[in-house]
């Protein structure tokens, strides 16, 4: 038996469980997976001859060698897709039937369980020519998790940032970096493209940071202080659309978080929308010290320069 300690908590806390495995006999290590492919808005099982290594190294360096197949979810996982699979795998003799059998089994319970991501890396071959399962990982949707409170039950506090867990019980999204540059902003797409532009502009971001469609200034204020709790952070950007979260109430929350928190390094400010010229009145007006830009290059900029 191999004895091996897991040490859990990203900030290396004291060892919480002790995972003991069985010693096993490899003979080949492979790859399998399922990961939704939004391009063509299916599921697809893919799998590899080259297990124990990154399926991102493989599919850079020998595309070839990735082999996939694309999962109707009306319909599910065929029993000739999975054989297909298992012959491109090199498989021989009852290990058809066992890897059709097994990837039917993980194709039912991604299904099941609203995942995103199923990976097993690696699948082994045992030297009796048994399939197993020696490492897997699974990913799910946070928007089904209603429907599955036994997935819900096992998220492990210890194994986030405690930055992290703080946003989420503010239904912030937040996910702390290595730069100095925090970032404020609502939409996941315009959060990555601030970022980009970010590092584009000589600087690194701090974190990642959506305040959501539908912030209001106690959810701005609530992210202020979340930002404010990285002592690496030397300048914040805000970048605001205003849709549905107003650029009145963004300025709102942000001069009521500046004040109250008393925020000590210099914020840049680029919003456009709703309400965009009573949100910049409200700014200026406020006696407190923004600077504001136009577009997201000069913001960009401007942050860099504000953080060093």
């Amino acid at each position: 038996m191999n004895l091996v300690t897991h040490q859990t908590g990203p900030r290396g806390q004291h060892v919480r469980k002790v995972l003991v495995e069985q010693g096993l006999d490899i003979k080949r290590e492979l790859y399998l997976g399922i990961v939704i492919d939004r391009s063509t808005e299916k599921p697809v099982l893919m799998v590899s001859p080259d297990g124990g290594v990154e399926i991102e190294t493989v599919a850079e360096e020998t595309p070839e060698r990735i082999f996939k197949e694309y999962i109707n979810p009306a319909v599910g996982l065929a029993p000739f897709q999975a054989r297909k699979l298992a012959f491109a795998l090199g498989l021989e003799g009852p290990q058809i039937a066992q890897a059709t059998k097994f990837m039917s089994a993980v194709w039912e319970a991604f299904r099941a369980t609203d995942a995103s991501l199923l990976e097993i890396n690696p699948l082994i071959i045992t030297g009796d020519g048994a399939l197993l399962a020696l490492d897997a990982k699974m990913t799910f949707d946070d928007n089904a998790l209603y429907r599955h409170p036994d997935v819900k039950e096992m998220r492990d506090l210890d194994e986030e940032d405690p930055l992290e867990i703080e946003a989420s019980r503010h239904s912030l999204n937040y996910i702390k970096l290595d730069g100095t540059i925090g970032c404020m902003v609502n939409g996941a797409g315009l959060a990555m493209a601030t970022m980009d532009i970010i590092k584009l502009a000589g600087g690194e971001p701090a974190n990642f940071l959506d305040v959501g469609g539908g912030a209001n200034a106690e959810q701005i204020k609530n992210a202020f202080r979340i930002l404010m709790s990285d002592t690496s952070v030397k300048a914040v950007l805000i970048n605001i659309f205003g849709g549905i979260l107003r650029c009145d109430v963004l300025a709102e929350g942000v001069i009521a978080a500046v004040r109250d928190l008393g925020v000590p390094v210099p914020i840049e400010i680029r919003m456009e929308g709703t309400n965009v010229e009573e949100g910049k009145r409200m700014l200026q007006e406020s006696g407190l010290n923004f600077t504001t830009a136009d577009t997201m290059g000069d913001a960009a900029e401007k942050v860099v320069a504000l953080g060093r």
